[in-house]
């Protein structure tokens, strides 16, 4: 719009030279004079469509005025503006920045990962992904002190700083398994920081993968291994201690009771069950003698089937 409208004066400045040497006939002066309404129309056209200024979605507009930035900030929508000034857009949308291994999935095409040195010496590669959006109160500032680009000068390096400050407090087996939440909430407070006055503001860090070593990899596997056949031994250690408890307290049951029996027998008792028992042998019919001890004390009992009759 600012193009057009000095185009538009240049016209007018044209329009008056030609107007010095038009003839003087009726002819050449009506056609001047449609020329010079249409021209006017035209202009007038033109400064009311450089006043307005639309702004798409999830966008915020920075007006900058021969080369001044200003301080107010356009909103999405159509917005009256200088028609001497220029509008730089930015997008305030949620974000992402991935720098991946694998090809076509970041930024910068390519095996993009991260490779950082753990405290333990060791080197990872790491595949992280960043949400983050502009500040709209600080849009004016990001093009005044950053330009659009802000994205390789200030996203980029910060990420790439932070992941690498942060993997040196933590081994490698710490940041790929037990201490993983630690990890990234560590990278998210360093960036927060980075951030911090730059007009970015960081919604999230997303660890996608991280690739350690392969004989790093398998000694982990092995303990973990380890760890799990250990844990089920314990499980099987409390099975049998819960089992030999129950066999010792069924002992106890089996002993307390033959005391209780052992107490409470006497000769006569077991003298009055021999009777019984013999008594019941007696009566059978598939009997026909009966030989029984004999003491002094106890009298034979025989057998007169009645089959003799």
């Amino acid at each position: 719009m600012f193009t057009l409208f000095f185009l538009l004066v240049l016209l007018f400045v044209v329009m008056i030279f030609i107007r010095k040497q038009v003839p003087a006939t009726p002819q050449a002066q009506k056609a001047f004079g449609i020329l010079k309404v249409l021209v006017i129309v035209g202009a007038f056209i033109a400064l009311v469509l450089s006043c307005i200024v639309q702004i798409g979605p999830g966008q915020v507009g920075v007006p900058i005025l021969f080369g001044s930035v200003q301080d107010n900030v356009l909103k999405s929508g159509l917005n009256l503006v200088n028609p001497l000034i220029t509008v730089e857009e930015l997008d305030i949308k949620t974000q992402a920045y991935t720098m991946s291994v694998a090809n076509m999935e970041g930024q910068i095409k390519g095996d993009d990962a991260i490779n950082t040195l753990t405290s333990d010496g060791l080197t990872l590669r790491l595949d992280v992904t960043i949400w983050y959006r502009v500040n709209e109160s600080e849009a004016p500032n990001i093009i005044r002190t950053i330009g659009t680009n802000y994205e390789e000068k200030i996203v980029r390096p910060a990420v790439r700083t932070a992941l690498r400050d942060i993997s040196v407090k933590y081994t490698a087996t710490d940041i790929y398994s037990v201490k993983r939440e630690d990890f990234i909430i560590d990278v998210t407070k360093n960036l927060e920081k980075s951030f911090d006055g730059r007009g970015v503001i960081l919604e999230k860090v997303l660890l996608r993968n991280v690739e350690l070593p392969d004989k790093v990899r398998e000694a982990i596997d092995e303990k973990i291994s380890a760890e799990q056949r250990a844990q089920q031994m314990v499980f099987v250690l409390q099975k049998e201690k819960q089992e030999a408890e129950r066999k010792k307290v069924e002992a106890t049951g089996i002993s307390e009771a033959q005391k209780i029996i052992s107490n409470t027998i006497n000769p006569q008792y077991l003298q009055w069950k021999y009777i019984e028992a013999l008594k019941d042998l007696i009566s059978s019919k598939n009997n026909t003698i009966v030989i029984a001890p004999y003491d002094q004390k106890l009298m034979p009992l025989l057998n007169l089937n009645q089959q003799q009759k």
